[in-house]
């Protein structure tokens, strides 16, 4: 049913304002006819109103008045009824002080009449609001129906407190308007993100192997646009398409190879096509970094059309940004960036990275994805590159020292060939002839090259690395090599040649400012001896063992034992210079196998002196056996006198012409204490053996009182 207004209702508020002007608020019954007839007008104008609004908001029965007669009839009477407060409060305030108590009311009553007046009014705006959104939602205006949807926020949220927000929330409608109002927001976010993505298609297919991806966005930028902001500022939710973004798009073409595609022939529409692999790939496999910029800037290209302004400070691309900026500069850096860091100095003298980062950075800021004041992790990359480089060089140097590390030991070389053991003892500061492995050559070529670089850059931190690739020598060689240095003596004495010759190219090069090197040097000269030490300790042992078994305790013979297991150990120490004889200095291998020699030697020295009683028959084979021994060790060194340097080697001749001589020939060698014996021997070491080898007769007695 269409609401009939009152044909006079104009013309007749146009009588109620020139009588109100004529009575110049003298006349209190003019003011209180006045006021009621507005009363009459109201109470009709409300009853219409009412029966519409339970209509539409309350018995949800058809109804098919439309609103703009209300909205004009309600205008016209809120302009006269506040016309009238006014008149009444202001021009005719003395005159109705003194009018009777029935106006006074009537004033009352009309006050509280217009205030419904003013929300059945506001209540008549909304209804018309929720029109006009349906019509613009069947035009597909949807910036329109955003505005719509704003106004009605304002009129229906009541936060300002008045008269009229109380009275409109109590309204039995309130709650109905509230419902419509969300339900129409959220058909406005759906239409607006169905259309958008009509407007804008991101897919994914994943293959076996493979996955492919498409970015397609609309050419009809009006649309698109319109759509985005109006989407955007209906606070839509771009989680999922952030998500989407990063994990399908940037974060394969960082990590990955990535093939492009770039399609901008249908009218309609662009297109980006991405296909990578989705094995795990190499690292030596990566994308180089201008690669990476030049694919994310291509993807940000394709979608630039979305990138409008929601408010004043927000694009969409900033949006999009809150959400993936901070895993995707991460990202960038650590997976990207940090590998194009350059290897060498050839490479840092040539690399661009630096500029092209910032120049990289300065693009994202213009086109907001990020805030170039407050978002710094390229700014950071770039003013810690020179840090980054310093400790990837350092790091590669150090990795390159390793790898030499590393080597076979045993692969060695001759050096110093041409300086003699005399030309060492005259001049201290050269290096004997030896044999170093040859990764110790390499790696003295690392380090010198490492000192020409820092020259040629004068940059003094580099010789740092020279310290550092010294002390993991010490570490790293005995742990990656150390069960071979344990079992096979020639890796133990190579160590020590590489040791002893890295400190002495330390040595040589100390005026290039190497940091504490008097430590360095100590420390390698320190280490080597200790590894040798070791290995001679374990061939002293080996030697000790065999000769646990050596028992020359028949009085009457010593049978074959004895020879076979002193041959054990002449074998033993014959391999021993096999493989040490032209590896060590001479000067050191002369006195490594002395100090072997001799506790051979004095061993084989003390079980003869333990023994108590000695036959000439026992004495004859213990000859043999010594004879075997003179016979042979001295074949062990490279100039037969060396033998003289072992500490027991007299003893041992003197014991076997001891045991071959009669009294008095071991008395007169003897000599009452100034005799050549006393220098090996002590008197009661001499009594000993005369006791074991001879009878107690006079004679020996007397023998024995020589023996001071």
């Amino acid at each position: 049913m269409t609401l009939q207004l009152n044909a006079e209702s104009p013309q007749y508020g146009e009588n109620i304002v020139k009588i109100l002007k004529d009575s110049n608020g003298g006349d209190p019954e003019v003011t209180k006819s006045t006021i009621t007839q507005i009363f009459t007008q109201i109470k009709r104008f409300q009853e219409s109103i009412r029966k519409n609004i339970d209509d539409n908001y309350v018995d949800f029965m058809p109804n098919q008045t439309t609103v703009d007669a209300f909205l004009h009839e309600g205008e016209q009477l809120v302009r006269e009824s506040e016309y009238l407060l006014q008149t009444v409060s202001c021009e005719a305030s003395e005159s109705l002080r003194q009018a009777n108590s029935e106006l006074a009311a009537c004033i009352d009553e009309f006050r509280e009449m217009s205030l419904g007046l003013r929300v059945s009014y506001r209540i008549l705006k909304v209804d018309d609001l929720f029109q006009c959104i349906k019509e613009a939602n069947s035009h597909k205006e949807y910036l329109v129906v955003l505005d719509h949807l704003g106004k009605l926020k304002s009129l229906i949220s009541c936060d300002s407190g008045s008269d009229v927000d109380r009275v409109l929330q109590k309204c039995s409608c309130y709650d109905t308007i509230n419902v419509k109002y969300l339900m129409q927001a959220k058909i406005l976010e759906q239409n607006l993100q169905q259309r958008f993505e009509e407007l804008v298609q991101f897919t994914e297919k994943s293959f076996s192997q493979s996955k492919c991806v498409t970015l397609q966005v609309s050419t009809d930028v009006n649309q698109l646009q319109d759509t985005v902001m109006a989407l955007f500022q209906a606070r839509y939710n771009p989680v999922k398409m952030c998500d989407f973004l990063l994990e399908n798009c940037f974060v394969p073409i960082i990590l990955k190879p990535v093939l492009l595609e770039y399609c901008e022939e249908s009218p309609d529409y662009v297109q980006l096509r991405l296909s990578y692999s989705l094995k795990e790939i190499s690292k030596s496999l990566r994308p180089s970094y201008n690669k990476v910029f030049e694919n994310i800037k291509l993807v940000l290209t394709c979608l630039s059309n979305i990138n409008v302004s929601v408010s004043n400070d927000q694009q969409v691309f900033s949006i999009i940004g809150e959400h993936i900026k901070q895993r995707f500069l991460n990202l960038l850096v650590d997976d990207c960036l940090k590998y194009a860091i350059p290897k060498n100095m050839n490479e840092y003298e040539e690399c661009t990275l630096v500029e092209d980062v910032i120049q990289f950075e300065h693009f994202l800021a213009d086109v907001f994805l990020i805030n170039a004041e407050t978002d710094r992790t390229l700014s950071d990359f770039t003013e810690k590159f020179e840090t980054y480089f310093r400790e990837e060089f350092n790091n590669n140097l150090l990795k390159s020292a390793i790898d030499i590390m590393r080597k076979d030991l045993q692969d060695m070389a001759l050096i110093a060939e041409k300086n003699s053991a005399d030309d060492v003892s005259m001049n201290p500061f050269l290096f004997p002839c030896c044999m170093v492995s040859k990764s110790t050559l390499e790696l003295i070529k690392l380090m010198e090259r490492i000192l020409r670089q820092s020259h040629e850059a004068k940059d003094e931190s580099l010789v740092n690395v020279i310290v550092v690739i010294l002390n993991s020598y010490l570490s790293e060689v005995p742990n990656i090599h150390g069960k071979l240095m344990n079992s096979i003596p020639q890796q133990s004495a190579l160590f020590y040649n590489n040791c002893q010759f890295l400190a002495h190219w330390v040595t040589t090069n100390s005026d290039k400012d190497i940091p504490t090197y008097p430590a360095l040097v100590k420390t390698l000269q320190i280490t080597g001896c200790k590894y040798l030490n070791l290995q001679i300790g374990y061939q002293q042992k080996i030697i000790m063992g065999i000769l646990k078994e050596f028992d020359i305790s028949d009085a009457h013979t010593v049978g074959t034992a004895p020879l076979k297991l002193l041959r054990q150990c002449l074998r033993q120490l014959d391999l021993l210079k096999n493989v040490w004889l032209n590896v060590l200095p001479d000067a050191m291998y002369n006195k490594t196998f002395c100090d072997i020699l001799h506790d051979f030697c004095n061993e084989i020295i003390r079980r003869i002196l333990a023994m108590e009683d000695i036959s000439a028959t026992v004495a004859s084979e213990l000859s043999e056996l010594i004879g075997v021994i003179l016979e042979k060790v001295p074949t062990l060194f490279k100039s037969k006198h060396e033998v003289i340097q072992i500490k027991s080697w007299m003893k041992l001749e003197q014991l076997k012409m001891l045991l071959n001589a009669s009294l008095q020939e071991i008395t007169e060698q003897w000599c009452e204490g100034a005799g050549i014996l006393t220098v090996n021997y002590k008197a009661e070491e001499i009594k000993h053996i005369i006791r074991a080898l001879f009878q107690n007769t006079d004679r020996r007695a007397k023998a024995l009182t020589k023996i001071v």
